[in-house]
This record gives C-alpha cells, sequence and structure tokens, in this order.
C-alpha cells in the first residue's frame, strides 16, 4: 500500500518507498527550522535617519525662532510692517524713512500740524515730465545752490497777491517795497524805468554812475524833491539842464553860482584906484556864465573876452 503523508502539506511518500524510509525523510524534515526574511533598515542606516530626522527637526526650529523674531523686529502687523501702514488712501509712513531709489507717487502730505523734512546727502530734485519724457519743470537743491527752471516763477503771499514773477520777458516785483540791503546798492546794466524813487525815512538817495554818464529822462517832466535835505549834483565834465519846449525854473530863496569865470574888461573903460566888489552875471551867446564888474550901466558887452 502506499503511505500517505501528514495532512498540513508535507511530501508525500511514493508508493515504491517503504515505510522506513518515509519516516526518517520526515524526521529530517521537520528537524530543520525555516528561513525569516526581515524587513526595514537596520544598523548604521538606522542610526543615520535618526540623526538626520533630529538634525531637520532642530533647523526648523531655529527657522521658526528666527521667523517670529524677524516679524517682531520689524513690527509685522495686519495694516502693515515698522513705520509703514497701509491705508484706505495709500501709505502712511511715521517717523524717518529712507528711500535707496526713485520714489514715484501721486502725492505727498505730512500729518496735520506737523513739517514735511526731506534730507539728502547730495541734492533733492524735483522734475515735472510731459507724456513723452520730456523736462517741464525742473526744481534742484544741491550744495551748489538752489536752481529753478521752467517758464515761469511765481512766488505769491497767503493772501493770493503776487510778490515776485519772472519769465522771458520780464521780472515783477509786487511788494509794496523794494529793499536792496548790498552796500553797494543796485546796479543795472541797462535802462530802468520807475514811475518813483524815493529813499527811506531820515536816509539819503544817491544815483551814482561811476564811469558813465547818468541820464534821466521824462516825457512830460522830472522833479527832484527834497523836503528835509539837500540836492547835490556832481559830475566829472558837463552838468545839462536842457528843456525844449517849456522853462527851467530855479525856485529858492538863495541860488549861489560858484567859480564862475571873471571877464576883464578894457584898459580904457576900467576904473582904476577903487577896487570892484560887487559883479553882475552875463551870459554868452553860448550859454556859458561869467562875472563881470558891474557899473552904472551893463558891463556884459565890454569883459565879454570869456564867450572867445
Amino acid at each position: 500500500m502506499d503511505e500517505v503523508g501528514p495532512a498540513d502539506g508535507s511530501n508525500k511518500c511514493r508508493t515504491n518507498m517503504t515505510q522506513e524510509q518515509c519516516t526518517h525523510r520526515n524526521n529530517v524534515q521537520s528537524s530543520e527550522k525555516p528561513h525569516v526574511y526581515k524587513v526595514g533598515i537596520y544598523g548604521w542606516r538606522k542610526r543615520c535617519l535618526y540623526f538626520f530626522v533630529l538634525l531637520l527637526m532642530i533647523l526648523i526650529l531655529v527657522n521658526l525662532a528666527l521667523t517670529i523674531w524677524i516679524l517682531k523686529v520689524m513690527n509685522f502687523t495686519i495694516d502693515g510692517m515698522g513705520n509703514l501702514r497701509i491705508t484706505e488712501k495709500g501709505l502712511k509712513l511715521e517717523g524717518p524713512s529712507e528711500f535707496l531709489k526713485p520714489l514715484y507717487a501721486k502725492e505727498i502730505q505730512s500729518k496735520p500740524g506737523r513739517p514735511l523734512f526731506l534730507q539728502s546727502s547730495r541734492n533733492v530734485s524735483v522734475n515735472v515730465v510731459d507724456g513723452n519724457n520730456q523736462l517741464l519743470t525742473q526744481l534742484v537743491t544741491g550744495s551748489s545752490g538752489f536752481k529753478a527752471r521752467g517758464k515761469m516763477f511765481e512766488v505769491k503771499s497767503t493772501s493770493g497777491k503776487l510778490l515776485f514773477s519772472a519769465d522771458e520777458q520780464e521780472v515783477v516785483v509786487g511788494a509794496e517795497r523794494l529793499r536792496v540791503m548790498g552796500a553797494e546798492g543796485a546796479v543795472f546794466s541797462k535802462s530802468v524805468e520807475t514811475p518813483h524813487v524815493r529813499a527811506e525815512p531820515f536816509k539819503e538817495l544817491r544815483l551814482e554812475s561811476p564811469t558813465r554818464s547818468l541820464l534821466m529822462e521824462a516825457p512830460k517832466g522830472i522833479q527832484i524833491l527834497a523836503e528835509a535835505g539837500d540836492i547835490q549834483a556832481i559830475c566829472r565834465n558837463e552838468l545839462r539842464l536842457e528843456s525844449k519846449d517849456g522853462e527851467i525854473s530855479l525856485d529858492a530863496r538863495r541860488i549861489r553860482l560858484m567859480r564862475l569865470p571873471e571877464g576883464k574888461a578894457s584898459s580904457s573903460s576900467s576904473s582904476s584906484g577903487t577896487r570892484q566888489t560887487v559883479y553882475e552875471v552875463c551870459v554868452c551867446a553860448n550859454g556859458r556864465l561869467f562875472l563881470s564888474q558891474a557899473g552904472t550901466g551893463s558891463t556884459c558887452q565890454i569883459s565879454n573876452n570869456v564867450c572867445l
């Protein structure tokens, strides 16, 4: 008869084998232990994995701590960061702010009641350009001075009154008084047109031309008035008072003509013996004035050698 092995799936004995051989084979197979395959990471690989996981956790904690520190230092909030606040009207800066690049803004204003302060180590430039990026108006404040470039420059008071205006055609001073504080006064290379020239109270008015002539001209007349002082007209060569259609009036209690030449009468007509102390003023045909010894009649024709 054929022998059948155990029901657990062990090897069956062939029909040709004896019972002793089959029993011996089963005993040998049962004595052998089954082979187990291990699944996972063991040894130095496991230790390296734990080390990298620990290092990663430390880096995450350090990064989280730095992030919280930066948020705290930069004062990050829902409305903005630091001195910068985002509002409905735009950006709001509280305290000093520094811009390393150009700033483009539609409007810059300070807090109500607080001044607006702009500071730069070199210069501050304000430019206005058109659609083609062409410069229209420029305002530059730097170490060399203050420069303005444009078609017109105006200065107005708080009430809107024009105080100063300048363009290519003219310069207008709209103030009630123009004060020149320089020791040399005001220098004009061309003509000056004004309806009134007046000095300050208790100050003298001086019009001077050191190297050229001084010409005062008016279509209707020139009035020189000194209510509490003297009037002096000094020149190097000639002083000319000319009236084409009218007259020249000298209205004063005393009129003095200093250093007029004295005419010499001929020897036949001159009187001898007494010293002459009374003279008369004579006028030549060319307008020159001279003195002549007074007599019972006019002696201008006798002593007209000055006119020659």
